[in-house]
């Protein structure tokens, strides 16, 4: 028996949940359920009953003896940790681009340091040209985006998903809208971006999906921040998008949000570097995916929108 197996089985054991078990393990919920699979496969018995989550006669036998060989792994490791020569935790540079993934984010940021108290934390501002280069270039090791980044090289995370938003100025033809569609945007001035932002963002932001392959007219002159695209609509020179929880985190004289009713809803999500394995990168994304599924709905409230 695998000591990694008998450790996700007492968790589930303790958490009463896969889910938190899987949290508290800095692994993914399938992962725990198949810790414990193999551990029922290897024994031949079933260990626990899965609805309702209960210990089986077996599974009751075996929490004393598994907590028992994890007292001895770690008593082991113990007699012999003024020997090593370990090096420091690495700590974690996060990118944060926008407001990343609203609520989430500073809820996601205190359980990683509560978590792992010893990793040393960065975060890092990221504006629209650095929405996959910041993590190719090993700048950061973690992201929050919008969109997913296009990028063999990166893996990413599901953190919300929301509507989306239009930003207009109060002073214009769609002042007073309450909510706009598609086409009464799509030949509308855009405010342009900059040399060096990726496709996947320059697609999100100009809605290329609903322009049947037609290009936006773009004002040239180029924006980074969310600020740019504040002062910007507010002095007429184009419009922009982002998603809905935008709303809550920015606002400017002379700019309205509104709601877009038919474009397609948009994600945003934790991204990092598919080949970097490293403990502090693996814990900070099982703990976000776990606080996006479970927290999600609590800290992300659904807006007043129909979904198209």
């Amino acid at each position: 028996m695998e000591l990694r197996h008998l450790a996700s089985f007492l968790a589930v054991v303790e958490e009463g949940q896969f889910a938190r078990a899987a949290a508290r393990l800095f692994l993914s919920p399938p992962a725990v359920t198949g810790h414990v699979r193999q551990l029922e496969r290897e024994l031949g018995v079933p260990l626990l009953e899965r609805s309702p989550l209960r210990l089986t006669e077996a599974g009751e036998r075996l929490v004393p003896h598994a907590r028992a060989a994890l007292a001895a792994a770690n008593a082991a490791a113990d007699a012999v940790a003024d020997l090593r020569d370990d090096a420091p935790p690495t700590g974690l540079r996060v990118g944060i681009m926008v407001h990343g993934s609203a609520e989430l984010t500073p809820a996601i940021l205190r359980a990683f340091r509560r978590a792992r108290p010893e990793t040393p934390v960065t975060v890092v501002s990221l504006d629209f040209t650095e929405h996959a280069t910041a993590l190719v270039e090993r700048r950061v090791d973690v992201a929050f985006l919008r969109p997913a980044p296009d990028d063999e090289r990166l893996v990413s995370d599901p953190m919300t998903t929301e509507p989306r938003i239009i930003t207009v100025p109060d002073r214009g033809p769609f002042a007073d809208a309450g909510a706009l569609r598609m086409a009464d945007v799509v030949d509308e001035p855009f405010l342009g971006l900059p040399d060096g932002v990726s496709r996947a963002f320059a697609d999100y932001l100009y809605f290329s999906a609903g322009r049947n392959g037609e290009a936006p007219r773009l004002n040239p002159e180029g924006v980074r921040t969310p600020q740019d695209v504040l002062t910007g609509t507010a002095a007429g020179r184009g419009l922009s998008s982002g998603l809905y929880s935008f709303v809550r985190f920015y606002s400017w004289p002379g700019v309205r949000f509104v709601p877009l009713l038919d474009a397609p809803w948009e994600q945003s999500v934790l991204a990092a570097r598919r080949d970097d394995t490293r403990l502090e990168v693996r814990a900070f994304r099982s703990l976000a995916v776990a606080l996006a599924r479970d927290l999600g709905p609590v800290l992300v409230p659904p807006p007043p929108l129909p979904r198209p």
